[in-house]
């Protein structure tokens, strides 16, 4: 006799960069294991394999992972985590306000919501930078492939120039497009290093300003009574 088989939810959420629809099941304990071991992983290339092979798995609606965007992927991975082992996360926070000539220490209790989490400086019409009166370039956000492509990346300035490079959507000039998946990277990167400094530093704008998931909380500390805004922001603190 065969065992019986247990029927799964299946949820829907519409990502909140690339506004696609998907649907997808809980994990099971087989994948938790794996989520535990790439958040415990030391090491990054790990972390991004098994985090996308998780994704990958618990999709219905046909997706690939290395097409979305790093906020579309840790958005869709908290939602997961969400519906799979609950919403609510519970978490401890020091605090570190002064009495007197010590310090309080004390652990303060802090739980919040993942099904509530904000997504920051998400604007659609951010992106297209101007260089010149004739020369413009569209950036987009960074692509969760990107992260395998600079794990072989050694210096520090490389990281830089391939992150950018990948990140052009497009060079305007006039009427003319050139698209960044359609041009070589050496190429693309040839381009920027002819920038000025000014015309260099908008570029970088756009990463500073680029979309975030995060929660402020304000706690007030039960022992000392300081009110703290704490800021939530990356995965292993969304974790809990």
């Amino acid at each position: 006799m065969a065992l019986p088989k247990l029927e799964t939810p299946v949820y829907e959420l519409t990502l909140p960069v690339s506004k696609k629809k998907i649907k997808f099941r809980p994990f099971l304990v087989k994948e938790q294991k794996i989520l535990m071991m790439a958040l415990e992983s030391g090491d990054s290339k790990t972390n991004e394999r098994n985090i996308k092979q998780i994704l990958q798995n618990c999709v219905i609606t046909e997706l690939d992972v290395d097409d979305l965007s790093l906020v579309d992927v840790e958005f869709y991975l908290l939602n997961l985590r969400a519906r799979s082992i609950g919403e609510i996360v519970d978490s401890k926070y020091k605090c570190e306000n002064a009495v007197g000539d010590t310090v309080c220490n004390n652990l303060m209790d802090v739980s919040f919501n993942l099904l509530e989490l904000d997504v920051k400086n998400l604007n659609e019409d951010n992106g297209l930078i101007k260089i010149t009166d004739a020369v413009s370039i569209k950036m987009k956000y960074p692509e969760y492939s990107i992260l395998s492509e600079m794990q072989n990346t050694d210096s520090a300035s490389d990281v830089v120039f391939d992150l950018i490079s990948s990140c052009v959507d497009y060079i305007l000039e006039g009427e003319n497009f050139y698209y960044g998946h359609e041009t070589p990277k050496e190429e693309i990167i040839e381009f920027l290093e002819t920038l000025n400094s000014q015309q260099f530093d908008k570029i970088e704008a756009f990463f500073d300003t680029l979309p975030v998931i995060e929660k402020f909380l304000k706690v007030k500390c039960n022992k000392c009574g300081f009110e703290h805004d704490i800021e939530i922001r990356g995965l292993d603190n969304f974790f809990g």
